[in-house]
């Protein structure tokens, strides 16, 4: 702010008090306060009077050149800035003067952060405040910038599809998910799903419909709608910054990241159609390698993992020597070594031996030599419970061994089969993808 105004400052508090009452009017109606107190009057060497004269004799449908001239001798770009803005909340964008637009613009660079003004034009210009020239005044802006060249395409997607799954499981693997994480099959599925939502979130961005969800007020003051109802406050914030009624400006971002945050789910439809236009060439070369991936030919032999062990799969049926190298290690694993029933066969000898002695002794030899015979005889039958079970387990696992080996060779084939569907969806989903991208910013 220019010393001038400490030299008069009750004529810069009346500058700062009637331009908050033009503010406040404008995005109330649309329209300028009744005419200026008598105290209002020019401050030698400041931009704002002259600018707020030639505001309001716009409004009035009066010649604003002899102001707007003193204004813009003193800080053209502030005073372009202001007549843009001002013009924009009360609902008259189409007021301005197309050189306004390139004076208080400036220029982007992605060395800079974009400035408070810069965003809110670009805002402003979204919201059609401008009508469809502003739009494309923003557009040129960022295409000068070049942005593809310096971006990472990963960025852009992951901005646009946040949350994509690990893995995807067509249904051809459906009994198989396991099968679904293999990079052979994996790639060519993930491929397509990621083009498919690409292809979704595209159309949501430029289908026209959108903008009829929006319950947000638009920046245009066609309806009078009153500033506190607006979601976008950053045109009325930079305004009261400019006459001096605002706080101190908050952080400014780089052009990628507004870039990227006009592009996530839930950003305003019409910046969100001018970032897709941006990340337009980004998304044809990713949609392209989509594409392609979708349509990688499926592999003919495959060794998965079957019940932990590692089956190689050919057309005709699981391998032989896979299967049986599998099988020999089921039954390697599955039956515990166990060593002889010494025990039992101690109990056998010593209750014979008790029997013997019974004929010479006493009886009681021959009841404990029963009982011995009797325990290593259960010892026994236990031990050969344990070495059925293990049988068993080793057969069922063998079993279902083989049928799940058939079953992944089956699911092999219909994978196969589904890769001819997937790839002409991916062809779809790319062609209307390149014609979405092609309709532009104005289909929002």
């Amino acid at each position: 702010m220019s010393t001038d105004l400490t030299a008069s400052p009750q004529a810069a508090t009346e500058v700062h008090r009637y331009a908050e009452a033009l503010l406040a009017h404008l995005a109330a109606d649309g329209s300028a306060p009744p005419a200026a107190p008598v105290a209002f009057r020019d401050v030698p060497g400041y931009w704002l009077a002259p600018a707020i004269e030639a505001l309001v004799a716009i409004l009035s449908g009066d010649d604003p050149l002899e102001p707007l001239s003193r204004a813009a001798s003193r800080d053209q770009q502030r005073t372009a800035l202001f007549l843009c803005l001002a013009l924009a909340v009360g609902g008259q964008g189409s007021r301005i003067h197309a050189s306004w637009l390139g004076t208080a613009f400036g220029e982007l660079s992605l060395d800079r952060p974009v400035t408070h003004g810069q965003r809110s034009l670009w805002l402003a210009a979204a919201r059609g405040a401008y009508g469809p020239a502003g739009k494309i005044f923003v557009l040129r802006k960022l295409d000068a910038v070049a942005v593809q060249e310096h971006a990472d395409a990963e960025q852009w997607v992951q901005a646009l599809l946040p949350g994509e799954p690990a893995v995807v499981v067509p249904p051809s693997l459906a009994d198989f998910p396991e099968m679904a994480e293999i990079p052979s099959l994996a790639r060519p599925a993930m491929a397509a799903d990621r083009l498919a939502r690409l292809r979704g979130r595209c159309a949501e961005i430029t289908s026209a419909r959108q903008a009829d969800h929006d319950s947000r007020a638009p920046l245009d003051n066609t309806s009078a709608s009153p500033a506190a109802s607006w979601a976008e406050d950053e045109p009325l914030a930079v305004l009261r910054s400019l006459i001096g009624s605002g706080g101190p400006a908050g952080p400014m971002a780089s052009l990628v990241s507004y870039l990227l945050d006009d592009l996530r789910p839930g950003a305003d439809p019409h910046l969100a159609a001018i970032a897709l236009h941006v990340a337009a060439p980004i998304l044809r070369v990713v949609a392209e390698e989509l594409e392609t991936d979708s349509s990688l030919e499926p592999p003919e032999t495959l060794t998965v993992p079957i019940l932990g062990h590692r089956i190689h799969l050919r057309p005709e049926g699981p391998d032989g020597g896979s299967l049986a190298a599998a099988e020999q290690a089921i039954i390697t694993e599955g039956v515990v070594p166990r060593p002889r029933p010494w025990a039992a066969i101690l109990l056998i000898v010593l209750g014979v031996a008790c029997l013997a002695g019974a004929a010479l002794l006493t009886s009681l030899l021959a009841a404990a030599g029963a009982a011995m015979i009797g325990l290593a005889g259960w010892q026994l039958w236990q031990r050969r419970k344990l070495m059925d079970a293990d049988a068993q387990y080793v057969a069922g696992q063998v079993s279902e061994l083989r049928e799940l080996a058939e079953g992944a060779v089956w699911a092999l084939h219909a994978y196969a089969r589904e890769s001819d569907a997937r790839a002409k969806q991916a062809a779809e989903d790319a062609s209307e993808l390149f014609r979405l991208i092609r309709r532009g910013p104005r289909a929002a």
